[in-house]
């Protein structure tokens, strides 16, 4: 897709979609299965590979490629608003070190066991937040998603949601949400604790019960089950690398691992919380010396076994994060260059996964089988 085109479609979407009438989240007796393909495409950050993460753009974008799902990660501000971004540390993602006025801001924080500086949403009201532009994490990687630096704000969940009803309407189809909470210990830990305040902006907005078309994910454990208390919606465990463990078990001292919940007993513990598990995709083919993709482990058939759905992430269609076997013979630029990120996703999908987390979501719905949508009406 050429820059041009890109930005007169997002910018398009945009303006269209987020004025429109938004229709009725899907009722909690609407066949769940029915309306997604299988397996599901979640929009990683929304379109990321086109459009700088977290904006409208990217999630408009992701919906207008067929994407099941949209991916917000939510953070607070300190007027407990949630917003869409990657981490609380706002420098990355948009352009706060450019602004004096909020030099003062800037600080020297330990969030998750990581010492960071930078300038955090807990210490914007959300009223600042929006005086602020989203810009390109990785810039370098994806030059030309630099170029739409400056053309977002920063999305609250609410016209995350606002948006993707409008788009549901455009679209005559089912759009989900996938949020996912970060930081959950830590934003505690200042009085800010996010669960609550999501699941009453999904339950305000209709989404209720086990069907409706939202997954809320962590890679924490003591939210989801706390999340599992007050509300029916479906719950994804994430996974981040085996010897890692979630940030509340090292503030409890459990020494539980994420290598000890993938294991045959430690998924059926995640089962008795959760409806499905993200993992970090090589925990499902591991990669060899050479960077090239290993032989497929038990890690989908163990899920299946404790009655889990399997979400994988993330798929990039860039030769830096491509094995090697996928990366295209190119000389210069080749981080940048994209690669067959076709060939890798049907591998997964060889391997039986239920859904996957996609920067470039048009991808993954060209690759899978083609399927029957049921429409709104």
């Amino acid at each position: 897709m050429k820059m041009d085109q890109r930005v007169w479609i997002v910018v398009c979407i945009v303006i269209g979609m987020v004025y429109s009438t938004p229709t009725e989240s899907p009722s909690e007796n609407t066949p769940y299965d029915s309306e997604f393909c299988h397996p599901l495409v979640i929009g990683h950050r929304g379109a990321s590979g086109y459009v700088p993460e977290h904006t409208l753009g990217s999630y408009a974008l992701a919906a207008l490629m067929g994407a099941d799902y949209v991916e917000p990660d939510l953070v607070m501000t300190s007027d407990k608003q949630l917003i869409a971004r990657h981490d609380n540390e706002l420098g990355l993602t948009t352009d706060v070190s450019l602004r004096p006025e909020f030099s003062s801001r800037y600080r020297n924080k330990s969030i998750d066991g990581n010492e960071i500086s930078g300038w955090f949403t807990e210490d914007f009201t959300l009223a600042e937040i929006k005086t602020l532009r989203a810009v390109e994490r990785i810039a370098d990687i994806r030059p030309g998603n630099a170029r739409l630096n400056g053309a977002f704000e920063i999305p609250t969940f609410q016209e995350i949601i606002d948006l993707v009803k409008s788009l549901q309407t455009s679209q005559k189809r089912v759009i989900g949400l996938y949020p996912e909470i970060k930081h959950s210990t830590y934003f505690q830990s200042v009085g800010l604790p996010m669960e609550q305040s999501l699941v009453d902006i999904l339950h305000g907005n209709g989404y209720e019960g086990s069907h409706a078309p939202v997954y809320i994910q962590s890679f924490e454990i003591n939210n989801l089950k706390n999340l599992k208390s007050i509300t029916q919606l479906r719950l994804l465990q994430l996974y981040d690398s085996k010897p890692m463990s979630p940030f509340d078990q090292i503030v409890s001292g459990t020494g539980v691992t994420y290598g000890d919940m993938a294991t045959p007993d430690g998924l059926k513990e995640v089962a008795k919380y959760a409806y499905a598990v993200g993992p970090d995709k090589s925990y499902i083919i591991p990669r060899d010396a050479n960077n090239n993709l290993g032989e497929v482990t038990s890690f989908v058939s163990d899920a299946h076994a404790a009655s889990l759905k399997v979400h994988p992430y993330t798929f990039r269609a860039e030769n830096y994060f491509l094995p090697e076997e996928y990366n295209s013979d190119v000389s210069i630029n080749k981080q940048s260059a994209i690669g067959n990120l076709a060939a890798e996703i049907q591998a997964y999908f060889d391997a039986g996964i239920d859904g996957l987390f996609s920067d470039q979501p048009d991808i993954p719905v060209r690759t899978r089988s083609s399927c029957t949508r049921k429409a709104l009406h």
